[in-house]
């Protein structure tokens, strides 16, 4: 879908910095461990918790190192998706590739 490879380029340019992505990862990751401690403990206020640490890392990478504000308030799924799709790319050592193709784009 053209829009959304529109909106992930832009989501790319959001998380130029590398503080900004590592904090988005441990976010996440904090995020994931509460979703399944709640489960696993059967206490809806850990997930809930978790969540709330988790975007309160991820939006410090916007505000205080991209300066930028975050996109999940225009597009909540899309912005999950691309954490998801880039945290895969990082782990599996191809960000630097989605980064280069975004850049070849607007030359």
């Amino acid at each position: 879908d053209a829009a959304f490879m529109k909106f992930w380029q832009r989501y790319l340019r959001d998380h130029a910095r590398y503080g900004t992505r590592v904090l988005h990862f441990v976010g996440n990751c904090l995020a994931v461990i509460a979703l399944v401690l709640g489960v696993v403990m059967l206490d809806p206020v850990i997930p809930v918790v978790g969540v709330l640490i988790g975007y309160v890392f991820a939006w410090t990478g916007h505000f205080l190192l991209e300066h930028n504000r975050p996109s999940m308030a225009a597009h909540p799924l899309w912005s999950f998706i691309c954490d998801v799709r880039m945290f895969r790319l990082w782990v599996g050592r191809r960000l630097d590739d989605a980064y280069s193709a975004i850049d070849d784009a607007q030359c």
